[in-house]
């Protein structure tokens, strides 16, 4: 009979996230953000939940001329500012201490966040990586 062995999971665990921690990596995603994805997003919603950091956007809604038409049950003006206060999941953080994060990617098809790995192929990463891998919904 096989022994049981311990096998680390990157899915799970992590250390809750210390305020000034909080602050950094807001400040480090904002810029970020700013610097490479202006103009592809209003405004960013991070945050914090024991040991994880959500990434969400909020993007202008792209919508035909002529849509909505006339019997639909909201205006045009109404149904823009639905889709404008409607968030883009984009990741989840998951902090392991230092700057050591794990990542997982909100996929649309099963709506829930599943591991990933950062685009060098490892587990762990920075938090402006995971955004850069995730910021392909604002494409």
């Amino acid at each position: 009979m096989a022994q049981k062995q311990w096998v680390f999971d990157p899915d799970s665990g992590g250390i809750k996230i210390p305020e000034n921690k909080k602050r950094e990596v807001t400040q480090r995603i904002e810029k970020f953000a700013a610097e490479n994805y202006a103009g592809k997003y209003i405004r960013l919603d991070i945050r914090f939940r024991s040991q994880f950091c959500y990434i969400d956007a909020y993007t202008e809604p792209l919508v035909a001329d002529g849509w909505p038409p006339a019997d639909w049950t909201e205006t045009r003006e109404e149904m823009m500012e639905r889709l404008r206060n409607t968030p883009t999941h984009l990741c989840r953080l998951r902090y392991f201490g230092g700057d050591k994060w794990g990542f997982a990617f909100y996929t649309y098809s099963n709506e829930k966040y599943e591991l990933s790995v950062f685009p060098d192929g490892d587990f762990f990463g920075l938090p402006e990586d995971a955004f850069a891998a995730a910021a392909m919904y604002l494409e």
